[in-house]
């Protein structure tokens, strides 16, 4: 088709150069005269005939050339399109076959994406319920928590409350000293609300054995004076004077005992003032030691809990040692009884052994024996006897001499 397109302007450049030659002719011709003027215009006419015809020539071979070059122009167009057509099938084929390779891999992927997901969402979904099970346990547990924590606020508050009050701190004292008397002691080494001679009652009185004797022992509690020594919303005075009113209520605490509950001939030559609170023990030893010193004047001892407990597991100690004298005669007889019973048991276990040592010497007589007879046995089976009779000779022989070794 590019061969058919060239030829096109080789047909313009020879239309051009007729056309060129053409008006030089009649350039000449009108240059050549007037004479000349009918020749010419002949001629010229011949020539404009001839240039006209040689024009309806070259437009009709410029014609013919352009219906030839559009009949390849559009053959060439159908060949194109055919092919471009063949091409583009092809390619919608093989486009078609990559596609659908492309989508099995796809489906395939989106498949082993889809179980990986589904694994994964099943794991979370089973660690999502293991950490809501455990955060309801830790919720129910925080809850139960919680309710304990608001029965202790009661509690403390109660306690508060108890401790507010004088009597109630008093019964509160008195309470906690019985527990921890009725728990380290037997019932008949003490007595609560014991009257005295003098007239007055005794929280608890311990009957212990001489030279001791009865030894008082007082709850006493001395806590608003206390708590207003640590009360930061006071000032620096007024916390000075509830330290010098709580050592007064703990001198006066310790007078109140020597006189009341130490009495000579009666009771010990000493008492025991029983404070409920460790921190006002701690405090009274830490930093009021001539209420200490007082307290030993007097012969007053102050216990806490805990050395309350020191206290009643000596009594304890006492008491056992004291009763373990008392039944010793018991126990000697019960001693001596054992020794006759382990002297017959020895005797006993003589005889027993004499009998074994005799039952072992008669098995082993009766072993040596049975090994004789075995042997014997053995060699009348072993034994060949070549003269008649020697048979029958033989075994007696060895039959008596079994006998006589048995």
């Amino acid at each position: 088709m590019m061969n058919d397109l060239s030829h096109f302007p080789l047909l313009l450049v020879g239309f051009a150069l007729l056309l060129g030659i053409a008006i030089v002719l009649v350039w000449q011709t009108v240059m050549a005269g007037r004479r000349e003027r009918l020749l010419l215009e002949r001629i010229n006419e011949t020539l404009e005939r001839r240039v006209l015809d040689q024009h309806r020539e070259l437009l009709r071979d410029l014609h013919e050339g352009l219906e030839r070059q559009t009949d390849r122009i559009g053959e060439h167009a159908r060949a194109d399109r055919e092919l471009l057509q063949n091409g583009l099938t092809a390619a919608s084929m093989q486009l078609s076959r990559a596609i659908e390779t492309l989508t099995r891999s796809v489906e395939g992927q989106l498949q082993t994406l889809t179980g990986q997901v589904n694994t994964r969402l099943d794991e979370g979904l089973r660690k999502t319920h293991d950490t809501f099970t455990s955060v309801m346990t830790r919720l129910a547990t925080i809850d139960e928590a919680q309710k304990k924590i608001e029965g202790l606020t009661s509690s403390v508050v109660s306690l508060q409350e108890i401790l507010g009050d004088k009597r109630a701190r008093g019964a509160f004292g008195e309470v906690q000293l019985e527990a921890l008397v009725r728990n380290a002691l037997p019932p008949n080494a003490f007595a609560f609300q014991a009257g005295l001679p003098n007239g007055n009652r005794v929280d608890c009185l311990l009957d212990l054995p001489p030279p001791t004797g009865k030894v008082a022992l007082d709850a006493k509690f001395p806590l608003e004076n206390y708590n207003r020594m640590f009360d930061s919303a006071l000032e620096q005075a007024e916390r000075k004077a509830a330290q010098t009113a709580f050592r007064a209520d703990v001198r006066r605490h310790i007078d109140t005992i020597a006189d009341k509950y130490i009495l000579p001939g009666v009771t010990a030559d000493g008492a025991v003032m029983f404070l409920p609170a460790e921190a006002v023990f701690a405090e009274l030893h830490a930093s009021h030691p001539e209420i200490v010193a007082h307290a030993q004047a007097r012969r007053v001892w102050i216990v806490s809990p805990t050395t309350l407990m020191a206290v009643l597991n000596t009594a304890r100690a006492v008491l056992k040692d004291v009763e373990t004298r008392r039944q010793i005669h018991i126990i000697q007889e019960e001693l001596g009884r054992l020794a006759k019973d382990f002297e017959r048991f020895d005797k006993r276990m003589s005889a027993l052994a004499d009998h074994i040592r005799q039952a072992n010497k008669d098995v082993e007589e009766v072993h040596i024996s049975s090994r004789k007879i075995s042997a014997h046995f053995q060699r009348i089976e072993s034994a060949r006897l070549d003269e008649p009779g020697g048979e029958s000779a033989g075994a007696i022989s060895l039959c008596g001499g079994v006998v006589g070794e048995a």
